[in-house]
Order: C-alpha cells, then sequence, then structure tokens
C-alpha cells in the first residue's frame, strides 16, 4: 500500500486486513477490516498507533513507509492512542527494529505496554492537554478519551493540518484498497460504509456511548478539517458526517432510537414461524418498517446492528427444554452486554409439551428495563383465534413504535 497524504507532512499508511478471522475474535468481517496507522513530520518522525502482526499488515505498512524514503528505524516517537492488540500487537517487533523510539501512552495505557508486552524503558506517560514538538512548526496533542473503547484511550490532534487521530473512535469494519479519504468514494460505497459502521458501533462501542457524547463534547472547540481513525475511511472533505454518525449512534443508547422494528426469532418445527408470520402482517398493516433476522441461522454481529438502532423489538422463540430457545438465551445476553435498553418489545413463542421460556426470559431482560407488551404463546401450532390475536399485536407493536 501507498501512503496517502493528508498534508505534506501528515500521511495515512494502512493495511488492509482479508481474513476469516474473527475481529475480537466475535465478530466476522467478511468485507475486512482496515489497519491505520498515520506518520507525522517535523525534524522528528512521530508514528501514531501501531498495527498487529495479522494477513501481513507490518509488511504493507512498511511498504508505505519505503515509499516516503522511511523505515520503521526512523521513527522518533511512537505515539500508542489505545492499547487493544490490533494497535499495538507488533510492539515488541517494532522496538527490535527501533530501540530508541520513545512510546508516549496514557498512564494507564503506559501500564499496559508494561504488562502486555513488558516493555519497561522508552516509555513516556502523557497528561491530558499535554504537547510534543516534532520541531519544524509540527506539534501534537494529546487528550484523554477514556473508555473509548478501553480506559487507557486518548486522541491525538495535529493542529497545522487540523487532522484528529481517533483509533477506535470513528471507525468502521470494510477494506480500503487504494483509497482512503471519504472524497474518493461512490454514494454506494459510501451506503456499505454507513451500514459497517452502525454494525463496528453496535458491536464495538455502544456498551461506552456516554463516553463517546463526552468526548464529542470535550473535543467539539477543535478546529477539526480531518477525523483520522485506525480501522475505516479517513474524513477529509466531510468530517463532520462521521461525528454526526456517531453522536446519532451514542443517542440510540438511551433513546429515541429509529421508528422501526427489528424482528429476531428462531423456530424449531415451524409452529413458532406460523405465528410470526401472522405478527408481521400486522406490522406491514400498520406500514411500520422492520429488519429480520432468523438464529442461530445469521451471526449475532448483524442482529446486533439493527436491534440497536430500532425502537421496537419482536422476540420469536419457542419453549426449548423447559426452559427459552438456547440461541436466543445466547442472544438476549449480548443484548444485556451491549446495552440494548429502552426498547418496545413483543415476545412470541411456541410450546410443546409444556411452557417455561417465560421465567427465564423475564429474568434475563429485566436488566433492560424494556416496555413489554403482553406477551403470547401458545401449544403446538397457533390456532385461527390464536392468529387473529397476533395479528392484532403485530399491529400495537407498530402503532406503539411508530408513536
Amino acid at each position: 500500500m501507498k501512503a496517502s497524504a493528508i498534508s505534506h507532512r501528515v500521511f495515512c499508511l494502512h493495511a488492509d486486513i482479508k481474513t476469516d478471522d474473527l475481529f475480537e475474535g466475535i465478530w466476522p468481517i467478511p468485507e475486512g477490516v482496515s489497519l491505520n496507522t498515520y506518520l507525522v513530520k517535523g525534524e522528528k518522525i512521530a508514528l501514531i498507533d501501531l498495527i498487529r502482526d495479522w494477513t501481513g499488515a507490518p509488511g504493507q505498512v512498511e511498504d508505505a513507509l519505503k515509499g516516503l524514503g522511511l523505515g520503521f528505524s526512523d521513527i522518533d516517537y511512537l505515539i500508542l492512542n489505545h492499547l487493544e492488540p490490533d494497535h499495538s500487537g507488533w510492539l515488541r517487533e517494532f522496538r527490535a527494529q527501533n530501540p530508541r523510539a520513545e512510546i508516549l501512552a496514557t498512564a494507564k495505557g503506559i501500564n499496559l505496554v508494561k504488562s502486555f508486552y513488558k516493555i519497561e524503558d522508552g516509555l513516556r506517560a502523557v497528561k491530558d492537554g499535554e504537547t510534543l514538538d516534532l520541531g519544524g512548526g509540527m506539534e501534537l496533542q494529546f487528550f484523554e478519551t477514556p473508555n473509548i473503547h478501553w480506559p487507557e484511550t486518548m486522541v491525538t490532534w495535529e493542529p497545522k493540518s487540523g487532522t484528529l487521530f481517533t483509533c477506535d473512535a470513528f471507525g468502521s469494519f470494510g477494506t480500503l484498497g487504494e483509497r482512503v479519504f471519504d472524497d474518493e468514494f461512490s454514494p454506494a460505497e459510501h451506503d456499505f460504509f454507513e451500514k459497517e459502521t452502525l454494525r463496528y458501533y453496535a458491536n464495538i462501542v455502544s456498551s461506552f456511548s456516554l463516553f463517546v457524547e463526552k468526548a464529542v463534547q470535550k473535543l467539539s472547540a477543535l478546529d477539526i478539517q480531518c477525523i483520522a481513525p485506525s480501522h475505516g475511511i479517513v474524513w477529509r472533505k466531510n468530517p463532520k458526517t462521521i461525528i454526526d454518525r456517531y453522536v446519532r449512534y451514542a443517542s440510540y443508547a438511551k433513546g429515541p432510537a429509529e421508528k422501526e422494528i427489528a424482528i429476531v426469532w428462531g423456530s424449531m418445527y415451524g409452529s413458532t414461524k406460523q405465528g410470526l408470520d401472522a405478527v408481521i402482517r400486522g406490522i406491514e398493516a400498520e406500514g411500520v418498517p422492520y429488519s429480520i433476522h432468523r438464529i442461530p441461522d445469521e451471526n449475532v454481529s448483524y442482529v446486533l446492528a439493527d436491534a440497536y438502532k430500532s425502537r421496537g423489538l419482536l422476540i420469536a422463540m419457542p419453549t426449548y427444554e423447559y426452559a427459552m430457545f438456547p440461541p436466543m438465551a445466547y442472544m438476549l445476553d449480548i443484548f444485556r452486554r451491549k446495552h440494548i435498553n429502552g426498547k418496545t418489545v413483543l415476545r412470541i413463542g411456541s410450546w410443546g409439551w409444556v411452557g417455561g421460556a417465560k421465567k427465564e426470559y423475564e429474568a434475563a431482560i429485566e436488566p433492560l428495563k424494556w416496555n413489554s407488551l403482553e406477551s403470547v404463546e401458545w401449544a403446538g401450532s397457533p390456532t385461527a383465534e390464536e392468529i387473529k390475536v397476533l395479528e392484532d399485536r403485530g399491529r400495537e407493536l407498530a402503532r406503539t413504535v411508530s408513536a
């Protein structure tokens, strides 16, 4: 990959990761992900954020450095905004090639350098608002932004180009190829990245939405001309687009979300599916948009994205061995972990010889503070009367969501 110039002294060096590996060991990335690192040149040279040795990422970044007439040994400062291993996993190898570079991070970040990588020397803990003079009129400033999405995180500000290096904040799934800037992608490509940004946010950042809002407020006085995250598009033309998008996503955590319904369903032998079809007819009669996800066929990553942005949820599952359908139990645990709170929810489902899902379900959703409509359960296949009740309940859910 070649280096992409943000200014004549600031460059994006990125590696495209295409793999069957799961991001964080959980989330699928069928369209890959980029690992972006940045070089700032003054009289001294700073590299902002690193990579891990993942599908040849170090070689891709090394090639970009060579295009600038540089190598890893030329770096004077390595700035680690965030110590998660996708941004620091190659640190020992970097240190072996360049033992003189000073490593900068927050105090909590420096502790992670020591515990993760057993490096003790050449470290500097920087404080909120502290600056680093690179010479030649180039200066960097550091702002702590804890819990986006680890406690040690910070962002780095380069005022001459107006570039904010944000690491995981304002990131996205998806590889970039030979283009990195927002004004280089087509509307169709932006639609793709918007979906992958929402999925990235719901999967990675949603638990920390309060801290996203705090960080945006804290940094609002900066004259930001470019948002440079460590995953995804570099926003040099319309940085406000990605900032506003993240602010909107953060707002979903406390509501209101979009006036639509995310349907999450599973069925063993088709009885729950019959009831689900009736509820969907009721939703469609009210004209409320919906997304639909069958589990366990569909990965939780995609379910989470639509559930996070939607005001309403429809949970459809059978009773399984006196308890919840196991894939739904897992899904609800993820909802709890990712704070899918404050939704308007309808639960439906069939049972065979006896019910039992209700007790476990109600315990699982208690922390989520959902507005639950009256559930509908039935034995075996639904009767005509039960189908009518289900259609009516679908209309009720839709009207409540759209109100």
